[in-house]
């Protein structure tokens, strides 16, 4: 982080000094949740968790080289002690762009895809300078404000997830990091238990292009009628992206090679570009055209942009992350979410891989579908067989209905380690499976497992 006194970080947080913090000590390393993660000039933020309190860390952190803690009650340990420390934090990071008056704030949200397309940003903007875009998926009243923390004074760009748990959510976020360019990449069935609809999931993406100024930038997909439809609710320009023959980035002649990777051409006001991605899966040349639109917004170079989304690799674990075995098994680690539109995408990169055996669906529970759960499962079976998926896995009793859809023979399995066992003890050289789950499964340890093995 930038450096900060304790007594400039109790300002702005509307705190006070505790346990004899010298107003004057300085907080020049990063700002952390787990104690674990402590450097030296670590600000410690005291949390308290459904499994844990923070607070019974903080002496703990404090000794590990913190300057000491942000929290919400005195423990005896240098500190910040504050009303609330998540609304504490986000002022700090709020304070921390105040001082970088030139970094440039990139937001992206959407019901699928926004890890990938922030790594896609991160990217394309570090081809025009500093740029803060980490990996993983940190995109809640935590996990965004201690990405803005490690900004550093030469940073340009900082690229951040809007998360959304319900109607308001992103909008507060926009308060603690105000971005310049909004990316929206889709409105799906993700979450929907939380919302109820998908035109209340619009609602809520919509918050990021509601917080736009009027001299920045909406990059929405034009392949989805509930995004391009919040052009009317900005103030920025807009600038589009998708197959559409309207998008002004235009996603033309798309195919995918042996091993599911996409090849386009990229028509853009600047000029057309072929693209070849790394990543695996068709529906990463969305995720590329919405991460090359928003650089345009900037003034980016076309050429440069490309270069570097043809670069990239997965960053974030568990997404889409193919490893080969020795013995030619394909393993697709696409554990760490689940929706019906991100579980479709997994199956269509599955069946395009090149195989010389069978293809393998591993799939768990998606949560959050609300009164579409059953169903959404269901039709999840019945889009594997259509697709031509030749063995279907179905892990936990939450993911049940998956078999229901499925008119073949099917292998319903209690957890993760069962499924990891039977999948290992029939696996052949040349055959490819495909790990899918929401994270609370933890299903990336079968992928390990098969890895391992």
């Amino acid at each position: 982080m930038i450096p900060l006194r304790l007594q400039d970080i109790s300002r702005v947080t509307g705190g006070r000094l505790v346990g004899g913090a010298g107003p004057d000590d300085c907080v020049d390393g990063p700002v952390v949740l787990d104690s674990r993660a402590v450097a030296a000039g670590s600000l410690f933020v005291a949390v308290r968790g459904e499994y844990a309190d923070g607070h019974d860390y903080a002496q703990a952190a404090v000794e590990a080289g913190a300057v000491g803690y942000l929290g919400s009650r005195d423990v005896g340990v240098p500190g910040v002690v504050v009303d609330d420390a998540a609304v504490a934090l986000g002022a700090l990071a709020g304070a921390v762009l105040r001082r970088l008056p030139a970094t440039r704030v990139v937001g992206v949200t959407g019901s699928a895809g926004k890890t990938s397309t922030k790594d896609l940003l991160g990217a394309v903007f570090a081809t025009a300078g500093p740029t803060v875009a980490p990996p993983g998926n940190l995109n809640n009243e935590y996990g965004l404000p201690l990405t803005v923390t490690t900004a550093q004074p030469d940073t340009e760009t900082v690229v951040l997830e809007y998360g959304a748990r319900g109607v308001g959510h992103i909008r507060y976020l926009t308060t603690i990091a105000p971005p310049r360019i909004g990316v929206v990449l889709n409105v799906g069935a993700a979450h929907l238990g939380e919302f109820g609809s998908k035109e209340m999931v619009a609602q809520a993406k919509g918050e990021l292009v509601e917080a736009l100024p009027a001299d920045g930038t909406a990059v929405l997909n034009a392949d989805d009628p509930l995004v391009a439809a919040m052009a009317s609710r900005t103030a920025a320009s807009v600038l589009t992206y998708g197959t559409a023959e309207s998008a002004a980035v235009r996603i033309v002649d798309l195919t995918t090679d042996e091993a599911a990777r996409a090849r386009f051409t990229l028509s853009t006001p600047k000029g057309d570009a072929a693209v070849a991605l790394s990543l695996h899966g068709a529906h990463h040349a969305h995720n590329a055209a919405a991460a090359v639109a928003a650089g345009l917004a900037a003034g980016l170079d076309l050429a440069s942009m490309v270069g570097a989304v043809e670069g990239a690799t997965a960053r974030s674990p568990h997404r889409m992350d193919v490893r080969t075995r020795a013995d030619g098994v394909v393993v697709i680690d696409d554990a760490y979410n689940a929706s019906p539109d991100s579980m479709l995408a997994g199956l269509r990169a599955l069946v395009r891989m090149q195989a010389t055996g069978r293809r393998w669906a591993v799939l768990g529970a998606m949560r959050e579908l609300g009164a579409e759960t059953e169903s959404a499962h269901r039709d999840i079976g019945v889009e594997a067989a259509r697709l031509g998926v030749d063995r279907l896995v179905v892990v936990g009793p939450d993911a049940a209905p998956i078999a229901d859809g499925w008119p073949g023979e099917v292998s319903v399995v209690d957890d993760a380690d069962s499924a990891a066992a039977l999948v290992a003890a029939e696996l052949h050289g040349g055959d490819v499976v495909l790990v899918k789950a929401s994270n609370s499964e933890r299903l990336w340890r079968v992928a390990d497992r098969l890895v391992e093995a």
